[in-house]
């Protein structure tokens, strides 16, 4: 696709993006301060920039005076890049040009990886684990009639290769009517054997020619979130996704509030009755969709944490929270689909991902395989940070696991402004070192209504690197700056006043907020620290990082890093999977390779419950800083806070209590 290279001066920093890409989020992401606190929906005034050559769309607004319009000022929030641009950004966006050696590092974000059909057939692993064979068999006689059965079985050895078969009774039914509805053309269902020495079932017939419509539905149950997938199996194609809320969140925001409500009378079916129904509304959607005949799909995988799977199949699971934290079982049976309570033909088999222990589900273990982890030479840290964070550690000869209890900051819970990943909420940030104005950044340009995890991260990392924080998370509070206030006995930072946010409040950021953060932050570096120290490794054994989870894509790395959520390495070892989880049930759908590897996997894979791991706690209470109590962990980080205090020492004195 074209893009269009846009150059910012004086900085001389240049980004190329797409077409209609905002003007304030090239800056943002090229790593350039614009004051700008109203989240880009032009009410603020603040981020005029000069449009020194190309072409824009929009920009202009009453708050420019008609001499502004003339010299070309813009405002970038407004303004969508239409050509190569080179941009100016006023004298009055800074004070000193020394200044320009403080501005923010450009975004980076995780490389993304999809899943490769064409790499999967290479490595031979592409074998689908339901396939559709059309047959013209000659039709009874006299002198040939043998049973119907006897007579698909016998053309499937003969011109198919096909031995060891059995078929379900379901399809034994409908064998003497399909056969003669095309003049005995039929397709059959062959579900192959998870287990090498299992034997392939039939377990569809159709008349006439459906060979070439075989597919498949993949679904993740998260907490929070269910998403499917609707998948050809013989091209690998994801036709449509969709996803919806959890209908079981009413009934708490986590896993530990829904195992109580599930222990009371009607609980447990109640919750059961709640997630089908949800999962039954994105299947219903998926096919609407894509237009498919339910009847076409011939399997359908499923994965999800462990309290999730057992609420979905109905399982007691009050034990999952009670010491000795056992689950009902690790590894669950194929079953028909229709038998669940799930909206589907009655040929349609379920397939569940395995659990590893109470919090550590087949979610994660549907993500390492899906991602490949499992199969690789490389040491990789695999980390899925949701509603809960799991780590696992290894390569294809071992791992290790572990669940964080990192709590809900990173999806806004717990944040006294908190909120997802919706519109209004702040997802970038940058602020000026000198005058510690704001650049928000709100999903959707509009403006700001609070702060989400992506955003949360940024705002903290941006802050301590500025030296507004200090590495307990609390505000310098002998900056010159209107902005940073007590209010009810807490520091808090306003990121927007109430006249140019999306409430009729001031959006802010409190020392309580950043609290929260550290703490969560805390549990999962602390979590790779003791895995990794359990095995004899440190955090220069690892070689690449594979983040999941519902804002990986979105999380700066390098802001990441310096809040001590990630250990620090190159960046470019860093890769983004989306939802692993969904990932990995899509890739089961595919290939039968990953279905029979599962158990080999599960039984690589060692689970530490961290609150009985005796360092554990050592490391967490030295995690309880930004980034950490040692700084030597981050020699990346350590060097950049020491070029910035050198150039702060060498700045004229413009702020009260300064980087010194």
């Amino acid at each position: 696709m074209t893009q269009h290279k846009v150059t910012f001066l004086p900085h001389e920093k240049s980004i190329s993006v797409e077409p209609g890409t905002q003007l304030i989020r090239a800056a943002m992401d090229s790593g350039v301060h614009i004051n700008a606190s109203c989240g880009g929906e032009g009410v603020c005034g603040k981020c005029r920039v000069i449009l020194e050559s190309g072409e824009v769309e929009g920009g202009v607004s009453e708050m420019l005076s008609a001499e502004d319009k003339e010299k070309g000022y813009r405002l970038a929030c407004l303004a969508k890049i239409e050509s190569d641009l080179t941009i100016r950004i006023p004298t009055d966006s800074f004070i000193d040009a020394r200044v320009l050696n403080l501005q923010a590092t450009a975004r980076k974000t995780a490389r993304i990886r999809e899943l490769n059909l064409d790499d999967l057939k290479e490595k031979g692993l592409f074998v689908p684990p339901v396939e559709k064979i059309y047959m013209e068999l000659p039709p009874p006689s006299d002198a040939d009639n043998i049973a119907d059965v006897s007579r698909l079985v016998d053309f499937l050895r003969k011109n198919h290769d096909e031995h060891r078969l059995e078929f379900d009774l379901s399809v034994i039914r409908k064998v003497p009517d399909v056969l003669r509805q095309e003049d005995f053309k039929v397709t059959v269902t062959i579900a192959r054997p998870v287990r090498e020495d299992g034997k392939n079932r039939v377990v569809n017939i159709q008349p006439g020619d459906t060979s070439e419509r075989n597919y498949a539905l993949a679904v993740d149950i998260g907490t929070t979130t269910v998403y499917g997938e609707l998948i050809d199996i013989k091209t690998g194609e994801i036709l449509t996704r969709y996803g919806d809320f959890n209908a079981q969140i009413s009934y708490g925001e986590d896993v530990i509030s829904r195992i109580v409500y599930s222990e009371k009378a009607g609980g447990l079916e109640k919750l059961n009755e709640r997630v089908l129904s949800t999962i039954n509304t994105v299947i219903g959607k998926l096919f609407k969709k894509s237009k498919i005949d339910p009847e076409e799909v011939s399997t359908i995988t499923f994965a999800g944490n462990t309290t999730m799977t057992q609420l979905f199949l109905k399982v007691n699971a009050r034990y999952l929270r009670r010491s000795p934290y056992v689950p009902a079982s690790i590894m669950y049976p194929p079953f028909l689909a229709s038998e669940a309570g799930l909206d589907l033909p009655s040929h349609v088999t379920a397939l569940v991902y395995p659990q590893v222990s109470s919090y550590v589900g087949g979610d994660i273990v549907s993500g390492t395989m899906g991602s490949g982890m499992y199969n690789d030479e490389e040491i990789t840290l695999y980390i899925d940070i949701g509603t809960n964070a799991e780590v696992v550690i290894g390569n294809k000869d071992w791992m290790v696991c572990a669940a964080c209890s990192a709590g809900p900051a990173f999806e806004g819970g717990g944040i006294k402004l908190g909120m997802r990943a919706t519109e209004g909420a702040i997802e970038d940030f940058s602020i000026d070192p000198l005058t510690l104005e704001p650049m928000n950044v709100t999903i959707g340009n509009v403006r700001p209504k609070g702060i989400c995890g992506s955003g949360l991260i940024i705002i903290v990392a941006t802050m301590f690197e500025m030296g507004i924080l200090d590495n307990r998370g609390k505000f310098n509070r002998n900056l010159d700056t209107d902005r940073i206030r007590e209010k009810d006995d807490v520091y808090e930072y306003v990121l927007a006043w109430a006249d140019v946010s999306g409430t009729d409040r001031d959006i802010v950021i409190n020392e309580i907020d950043i609290e929260n953060l550290i703490r969560a932050k805390g549990a999962i570096y602390s979590g790779c620290l003791t895995l990794l120290a359990e095995v004899g490794l440190s955090i220069g054994n690892i070689d690449r990082i594979i983040l999941a989870g519902g804002f990986g894509s979105y999380v700066d790395l390098e802001k990441a890093m310096t809040i001590g959520l990630l250990p620090e390495i190159d960046l470019e070892k860093v890769i983004f999977v989306g939802n692993g989880s969904l990932m990995g049930a899509r890739m089961s759908a595919l290939t039968n390779r990953i279905r029979r590897d599962v158990t080999r996997t599960i039984k690589r894979i060692t689970n530490f419950e961290l609150s009985e791991t005796q360092s554990f706690m050592d490391n967490y209470i030295a995690a309880l800083f930004l980034p950490h109590t040692e700084l030597n962990h981050f020699p990346k980080l350590k060097a950049r806070l020491d070029e910035r205090r050198k150039h702060m020492d060498e700045m004229p004195d413009s702020r009260d209590g300064g980087i010194k």
